[in-house]
């Protein structure tokens, strides 16, 4: 084996972009949409430093960016086709039975008040109340990569009341309120119902927090490793007695003999070592499925602990819930990526409409990290996800 072939020196780039645009293109009504999409893609890869209509337009040597600005904000196809159709072409690309699905929600910066969505709410990008959109994401992860593969823009109570205010922005008439642990569950049961092959399903504690995100999951039986907060109220029967805890408390009440040094994964700076422990909080249920409460500590400082809800067959180990929970960096990286690489946050469009073109059509080139450079035959490797 060559250096090239394996250090991604022999992929074609230009027919692989060719062959990805041509597989999105049944999403798209007409020639002339087709043609401008390709040029938004290029735009999108370009070194363009902003990724706005103007500058995507001088980078295909168009005097005015009204094509880009049609093809967000006016022309008549579905983001939602083409959101499925990269969806199919990620998981054909990374599809494993070890695979996971990680759920997170950015934020995207505002100054106005007109585009859809935005309000002053909390940005985990920024890690404060700010006036910004905010989005939910779904991404995926396996050994030969990880992309983001759905999405969804949340509207805050006041625009979601605001019947004028979503008839202005072209906000679809039969979508109503829905929190953001909502908007997961049904993602996620819609990307489970296609039969997207999922070992676990991972999220922070927004998502594990919600009982009936969790249930959700647990009627299909779907394994799940999800973060919750240190004091998150726990009811449980000791000797027939009910018990209210919280999990914080239950963790420090293990002996230290409980803990075991583990690894979640590789980091930059090789294997990312943390001492992990389990405790059941139920019986095994008929199905074989067993809850636990799980925990993450420091090896640096013990105090920094985190904590999550496991729910898996009763045979699953330690070793695998904790190298689950160590891949929610995953679309953590996507997120970077598709913003300082590929200009997520830097979209104009104010509409509904506009805004979910917008990031259903974001390269994504993060296969790279989790496989080195063999993306399966390396043709896949260029863009093994376009962001929904």
């Amino acid at each position: 084996m060559s250096v090239s072939s394996w250090a991604g020196g022999l992929v074609d780039w230009r027919r692989t972009l060719t062959e990805i645009k041509r597989f999105i293109a049944p999403a798209f009504k007409r020639i002339e949409q087709r043609q401008t999409a390709g040029i938004f893609i290029d735009g999108l890869l370009s070194r363009a430093e902003r990724k706005t209509g103007w500058m995507l337009a001088e980078e295909a040597g168009l005097d005015r960016p009204y094509r880009i600005q049609s093809l967000l904000g006016r022309s008549l196809w579905s983001a939602d086709e083409l959101c499925e159709r990269v969806r199919h072409y990620v998981i054909e690309a990374l599809g494993d039975p070890d695979g996971v699905l990680v759920v997170d929600e950015t934020g995207f910066l505002k100054k106005g008040d007109q585009s859809v969505g935005v309000a002053r709410q909390y940005s985990g990008t920024a890690g404060r109340i700010e006036n910004c959109q905010v989005g939910v994401f779904a991404g995926y992860a396996s050994r030969f990569g990880h992309a983001l593969i759905d999405r969804q823009l949340y509207l805050p109570k006041e625009w979601a009341e605001d019947p004028e205010r979503l008839q202005k922005a072209s906000v679809p008439e039969d979508l109503a309120f829905a929190t953001k642990p909502t908007i997961a569950r049904m993602m996620i049961e819609r990307i489970l119902d296609e039969g997207v092959p999922c070992a676990f399903v991972l999220a922070d504690a927004l998502y594990g927090s919600d009982s009936k995100f969790r249930s959700a999951l647990e009627r299909r039986k779907q394994p799940y490793v999800l973060a919750v907060r240190s004091n998150h109220t726990l009811r449980i029967f000791r000797e027939e007695q009910l018990i209210l805890t919280d999990t914080e408390t239950m963790i420090d009440e293990l002996d230290a003999q409980a803990w075991q040094a583990l690894s979640a994964g590789e980091g930059t700076k090789g294997p990312r070592l943390y001492e992990w422990t389990r405790l059941p909080i139920a019986r095994p249920n008929e199905d074989g499925f067993q809850r636990w409460l799980l925990a993450r500590r420091s090896l640096r400082n013990p105090d920094a602990i985190a904590y999550y809800f496991a729910n898996a067959p009763a045979e699953t180990t330690l070793a695998e819930l904790a190298a689950a929970a160590g891949l929610r960096w995953t679309i953590e990286e996507c997120f970077l990526r598709a913003k300082d690489d590929l200009g997520l946050d830097h979209c104009e469009a104010r509409s509904w409409h506009g805004c979910a073109m917008s990031v259903s059509s974001f390269p994504q080139i993060d296969g790279f990290r989790a496989s080195g450079f063999g993306l399966r035959d390396g043709l896949r490797s260029m863009m093994n996800g376009l962001v929904c």
